[in-house]
């Protein structure tokens, strides 16, 4: 029984599910009924809608890692593999959840998540690389239309409602708890609630294998992944069950089937990549509490027996407890025998601005710049940077030219945001903060950060004719009530600053 103000935390959130899908949410976009014959399963674009409403809670949760090393290398396999098995129906967003159960899941409209506690859990890449096959394949399969359809066949509302009834179920014993999980439950609730057939999963490993091979993976890193899961139950009866395993069952003859068809294809021996090294060691920096316990975790090996990642990893850990001298020294040490790794030359720069060496950090940055120009994760830090220095100016520029060329996150709009803001291109600020509330799907709110910029004294007319037409453009996806409450409440000035 869920106590008085968790039942009604978990009330509201399931009314809010409701109203959201329905047409009084925060975009309204108006999604057609699935009830009738013809659109028994949804088509692409209605996946997308979907895939987009669930994936802006579990963004609102704050829960998804947004280290740009970590999410460039996620999105670098992940489409790596999908490539191999996606003839442009659809795209795909591969994202990590900061969750430290074992666990991945496909969302609606390509969305593919993947927690932390996995990313740590895989031995090597090809396990990792296995189980993003597998989700990779659920989507162009289309099984999640198919699960759908066969779990509701009135309309979107209704499996809104089913999701709604599982986060109630998934609420703990606080409120905190309901309102805490909400986003991820969410993502996790789409993945168990659809609860694909065994037939769909035998269909996923067939495809994901292929995928694997063909990607250049070796073929049995996803029944190895298996087997590594299902070992852990075997051996430790007592032990809960890693949560991959409850949404994604695994059976004896499951893991020999896709062992027996890893055998079709040719032996592949692949190392693994740097990338996956580093994602997975800056996990593990940022899973303990402390700093002190991360350099402990680290200086368990000596320092001449460690490999070229765990160096680096026990680099990030000295970074994070203020040892910055340390961290320096085997940062460079790094970049001298690999100039081609982009963490490198990041973990210098970053060490010499702590160091409170500016000139030398930006001329370490501007080197790495024009090796790998437009690389999101050193163009996202070396902003940053800039900010901290004082040059915000340069900041936007450098910020600007990145986001004109590479689709941005949320969270990279609102750094663009503050570079304009303490650049003091305030019109440009709000615009920015505009744009980020629509990402997240607040249209109000995005309205509102345009009519403050339309009523700064210095705004020049390109930019009011920009931000007059992107108002007009806003309010054609929203309903008749948000235009009404949002005439009533007139939106109260906030400088572009201090502005979220």
């Amino acid at each position: 029984m869920i106590a008085g103000p968790v039942k009604r935390i978990a009330i509201a959130l399931l009314l809010a599910s409701l109203v959201f899908i329905s047409g009084a949410g925060a975009d309204d976009i108006k999604l057609p009924d699935m009830g009738s014959p013809a659109d028994a399963i949804l088509n692409n674009n209605e996946e997308s809608q979907l895939g987009r409403m669930i994936m802006r809670d579990i963004r609102r949760s704050g829960q998804v890692v947004e280290d740009p090393l970590v999410i460039e290398y996620i999105n670098e396999i992940g489409s790596r593999i999908a490539a191999q098995t996606n003839e442009g129906d659809h795209d795909f967003t591969f994202f990590v959840v900061e969750d430290p159960r074992i666990n991945a899941f496909a969302l609606p409209g390509g969305y593919i998540g993947v927690h932390t506690g996995l990313l740590e859990a895989t031995r090597n890449e090809d396990e990792l690389a296995g189980v993003l096959a597998h989700e990779v394949a659920h989507v162009t399969q289309r099984h999640i239309a198919r699960a759908i359809h066969a779990n509701s066949r009135q309309s979107i509302l209704s499996t809104a409602m089913m999701l709604g009834a599982i986060i109630v179920a998934a609420a703990g014993g606080s409120a905190d708890a309901v309102q805490g999980a909400m986003a991820v439950a969410q993502g996790t609730a789409a993945q168990q609630q659809i609860n694909f057939t065994r037939t769909n999963e035998y269909e996923a490993d067939r495809i994901g294998i292929a995928a694997l091979a063909d990607a250049g993976f070796d073929p049995y890193g996803m029944a190895s992944f298996f087997e590594v899961m299902s070992r852990q139950t075997t051996t430790s009866p007592d032990m809960r069950a890693p949560e991959f395993l409850r949404t994604h069952p695994v059976t004896t003859a499951r893991i020999a089937e896709s062992k027996n068809r890893a055998r079709d294809y040719p032996v592949i021996r692949s190392d693994d990549t740097t990338g996956y090294g580093i994602a997975r060691v800056r996990m593990i920096v940022t899973r303990f509490d402390t700093a002190k316990e991360a350099v402990a975790y680290f200086e368990k090996r000596p320092y001449e027996k460690q490999n070229d990642v765990e160096r680096y990893g026990r680099a990030v850990a000295y970074q994070r407890a203020g040892k910055h001298l340390q961290a320096l020294e085997i940062f460079r040490e790094l970049l001298e025998k690999d100039e081609s790794v982009i963490a490198y030359h990041i973990g210098v720069a970053q060490t010499l601005v702590a160091l409170d060496q500016p000139r030398e950090a930006i001329d370490n940055y501007e080197h790495a710049v024009a090796l790998f120009p437009r690389n999101v994760p050193l163009v996202l830090d070396y902003g940053e940077r800039l900010l901290q220095l004082g040059q915000a100016t340069k900041a936007h520029t450098l910020l600007l030219d990145l986001m004109n060329n590479v689709p941005p996150t949320p969270e990279q709009v609102r750094l663009i945001a503050r570079a304009a803001s303490e650049a003091d291109e305030d019109a440009e600020a709000y615009y920015y903060l505009s744009e980020y509330r629509l990402m997240i799907g607040d249209l109000p709110g995005g309205i509102s950060y345009l009519q403050q910029a339309l009523r700064l004294p210095e705004l020049e007319e390109i930019q009011r004719i920009r931000f007059e037409a992107r108002i007009d453009f806003i309010r054609e996806f929203m309903s008749e009530e948000q235009l009404r409450r949002m005439q009533r409440d007139k939106p109260v000035g906030t400088s572009a600053r201090n502005a979220s």
